[in-house]
């Protein structure tokens, strides 16, 4: 069965398939996890199988919540799915719509919940290797940096976010 995802149609919230919502640019519901250890963030590079920006790297996790799904259980299930990890609760930072082209005749439009979950020395790290190729931690931003300089090697969805919206998703972690 195909899985089905909340999108905007006519202004109206409804279900719809997920290759469709990507294939049509249609807008939808997204969610994001940074996983943080102090000013150091864990990104992860998407496994070679991915159906669109395989290969590149991303922040921690992403996904799009399941019909009916809150925001917040979504962001819990992914670090669970995506990296293995358990035991973190992520902390609603911001919302932020963007729209990118992401290849392969698919565009992101998405109304993203931004999540940050504090991790420690001692949080294990297990990532599904269907989904993610390799991890890295790195600082916030040493990141934006390499983004901003080497944007090919980086998503879409992480450039737009470190250029357009550090402030608003990291702000309170970085003045700490």
């Amino acid at each position: 069965m195909a899985e089905m995802i909340p999108a905007w149609v006519h202004g109206a919230l409804v279900p719809v398939e997920k290759m469709e919502a990507h294939l049509q640019g249609i807008k939808h519901k997204a969610v994001s996890v940074f996983v943080l250890d102090g000013d150091r963030v864990l990104i992860q590079r998407r496994a070679a199988g991915k159906y669109h920006s395989a290969g590149l790297w991303a922040n921690s996790c992403c996904t799009h919540p399941a019909w009916g799904e809150k925001s917040a259980d979504c962001a819990v299930r992914r670090l669970r799915e995506e990296l293995g990890i358990s035991g973190l609760y992520p902390a609603f930072a911001d919302r932020i719509e963007y729209r990118a082209d992401v290849g392969e005749g698919m565009v992101e439009h998405e109304v993203v919940d931004i999540f940050l979950a504090y991790a420690g020395p001692e949080t294990e790290v297990s990532p599904n290797p269907d989904e993610v190729s390799d991890l890295r931690w790195v600082g916030v931003y040493d990141l934006a940096a390499d983004v901003a300089r080497h944007p090919e090697h980086y998503t879409k969805w992480l450039a737009i976010y470190l250029s357009r919206h550090m402030d608003r998703i990291f702000g309170a972690v970085l003045r700490r």
